[in-house]
Formats: C-alpha cells, sequence, structure tokens
C-alpha cells in the first residue's frame, strides 16, 4: 500500500484539523476528507472509500455507533477507529460489538496516533489502549453480573420462591441497605430473631452473603 487514506470524523473543528495537520505530514498517509457529523461522514466515506476512518463515538446528525455499522456495511474493507473520552463507557461495548477496529482516546499524543494508523491498517491489529481495556473488562463484569441476577431471579420466579409475611417485611428492609440493628429497632425485635429471619430469606434465595441477597431483592421487587 503506497498510501494510507484517511477521513477524520469530529464535530469539532480543532479537532479535525488538528489531527489532519498532524496525519499530513506523513509520507505515507493523506488525509482524504473530514466531517463534522455522521451523516456526512458515510457519505464521504462512500465517495472517497478511505483506508481508515477516525471516528468520534459521540456525533450530531447520525450517532458515532449508527455511522460505523453503515461504514462497515457499505465499505467492507475499511478499518475504523473510535475517538473517544473517559465519559463514554455507554458506547464502548457497542462500538465493539458492532465492528469497532480499536478505540483512541482523544488526549492520545503524535505518536501514539499515526502507529496506532499504521497497526490497524498494514498489520490488521485491534487498538485498545490499556485504559480502555480496563474500563471493557469492568462493563463487561458488569453485564455478566446483570445476566446471572436476571437468570436467578428468573428462576426464583419460576419456582415460586415464597416468603413469610413478617420475612417480606425484614427483606423489604435488607434490601434498602438497613442493618440488622436498624431492621430489629424498626420492627421492635431482638437482632437474634432478624439475623434468624434473615437466614432464612439467604436459604430461600439460594445465596451466602448479604450483598447478593440485597442484588436479588431488589431485582425481584422491581419485577412484581
Amino acid at each position: 500500500m503506497s498510501e494510507i487514506k484517511v477521513l477524520i470524523v469530529d464535530d469539532q473543528t480543532l479537532m479535525r484539523e488538528g489531527i489532519k495537520t498532524i496525519i499530513n505530514l506523513e509520507e505515507d498517509m493523506n488525509v482524504v476528507a473530514t466531517a463534522a457529523n455522521g451523516l456526512e461522514a458515510i457519505q464521504k466515506a462512500i465517495t472517497h472509500q478511505p483506508d481508515i476512518v477516525l471516528l468520534d463515538i459521540q456525533m450530531p446528525v447520525v450517532g458515532g455507533v449508527d455511522s460505523l455499522i453503515e461504514m462497515k456495511k457499505k465499505l467492507h474493507n475499511v478499518k475504523v477507529l473510535m475517538l473517544t473520552t473517559f465519559s463514554d463507557d455507554r458506547y464502548i461495548l457497542d462500538a465493539l460489538a458492532n465492528g469497532a477496529d480499536g478505540f483512541l482516546l482523544k488526549d492520545m499524543n503524535y505518536d501514539q496516533l499515526i502507529t496506532s494508523i499504521r497497526e490497524v491498517v498494514l498489520h490488521d491489529m485491534m487498538m485498545i489502549p490499556l485504559s480502555i481495556g480496563k474500563r471493557l473488562a469492568n462493563l463487561l463484569s458488569e453485564y455478566n453480573s446483570l445476566i446471572e441476577t436476571k437468570r436467578v431471579v428468573d428462576q426464583l420466579k419460576k419456582e415460586g420462591v415464597r416468603f413469610s409475611e413478617r420475612e417480606w417485611e425484614i427483606a423489604n428492609l435488607l434490601a434498602k441497605g438497613l442493618s440488622n440493628k436498624n431492621i430489629a429497632a424498626k420492627l421492635y425485635i431482638s437482632e437474634g430473631t432478624v439475623k434468624n429471619y434473615i437466614s432464612e430469606i439467604y436459604s430461600k434465595l439460594g445465596v451466602k452473603d448479604r450483598s447478593k441477597a440485597i442484588i436479588y431483592l431488589r431485582k425481584l421487587q422491581e419485577e412484581q
């Protein structure tokens, strides 16, 4: 490949022009176009057939992830690196699931930008900075936890978990985060009695710790 053709997509003029200036200093790279919104980006990608698109993950008119989907659909060989910040967690998994070839933090330095472009285009590597990798791991962990919680709660509902009136009283207070001492004071019973009821609640939920019980109880309350 004699020249890497780049399309830059960002709604901030300063960001677009700054990246363009840096890239055009490289002999083997050429910014063939820039775009300020997602719709314009899709149109220019089709027109200019870039090798790689640097795409802001949050874009006006058509969002970054939706733009990514359209580009991957219409340009089968295009590489897309998402430009992101530390506040874009909710979009990162969506972008990855829809074919993003990596991520670049907007505060990247010159060398990181140029190296990332070459690695993705020439060596077909996925670029995920360590900081984003850690966030992805956390997001996946949270997602897996939500899936497991839903599975358990669905099973409990299917089996028809039954609490006595007093157990429900204590379960509701437990779900609100009250301690055994505060639950006892609120219901005018001893802490020992509360502890016995909570043990029975744990048994019916199939858990061994308070935090997991609270998660399941809150989910059960939401779905009642």
